[in-house]
């Protein structure tokens, strides 16, 4: 915990882009890879690179560079998705079924393990195996699974009260897909605020000269 609290925010979001990198050097049969060809394919440097994966202990090797196995298992450690995280989905309107559908959480080490949802026509029904429960039964469910993420694909009006009524039941950390702006410091578990509008708004002051 004290490693985590010392890692700046910026190395600890490079981190899950080492590891599709590397996952892919191991589809392609790589065994092992010098810092200066992994920046070149990332389009880092490689003292970044070096400097990023110091601050977990040192993983390559004077002349030989990295195997590629190795530092995969490592940021699964480091990355805490080495062993099975369960999650519930709250929401299971468009975006919390595509994500149930056609995400894949076992790569991050993640799995669902229940949705939840306010609407008759949709409690009742499976989505590629992970059924839909009554969002009043949420607790009990809680309290039985204990699962550690809940994705929340809600309107952003319920999100504050929801991400309280989560924390109160043992949750450990929520994956935010609302549009509202939910922080840690406020609700007490750690948050991931995902905003596609935010990605797509950066393309365009990106393009507006093109």
């Amino acid at each position: 915990m004290d490693q985590q609290k010392s890692v700046s925010k910026a190395v600890v979001a490079r981190l899950p882009r080492y590891y599709r990198y590397l996952r892919r050097l191991a589809s392609e049969d790589v065994t092992r890879i010098s810092s200066k060809d992994l920046a070149a394919r990332m389009g880092l440097t490689a003292s970044q690179i070096r400097q990023d994966l110091s601050c977990f202990g040192g993983f390559g090797q004077q002349g030989y560079g990295y195997s590629v196995e190795t530092l995969m298992i490592e940021l699964e450690r480091i990355l805490g998705i080495a062993s099975s995280r369960r999650a519930i989905l709250l929401g299971a309107g468009n975006l919390g079924r595509a994500l149930l559908r056609n995400f894949n959480f076992s790569y991050c080490g993640v799995r669902p393990i229940g949705a939840f949802d306010v609407a008759p026509d949709i409690v009742g029904n499976a989505y590629r195996g992970i059924p839909v429960h009554a969002m009043e039964d949420l607790e009990t469910f809680m309290s039985r699974e204990i699962p550690d993420i809940a994705v929340l694909c809600i309107p952003g009006s319920h999100a504050a009260e929801t991400a309280e009524r989560l924390v109160k039941a043992g949750i450990k950390g929520i994956w935010n897909f609302t549009n509202a702006e939910l922080r840690e410091d406020e609700i007490g578990v750690p948050v991931e605020n995902v905003h596609f509008s935010d990605s797509l708004m950066a393309l365009c002051y990106k393009i507006q000269d093109e």
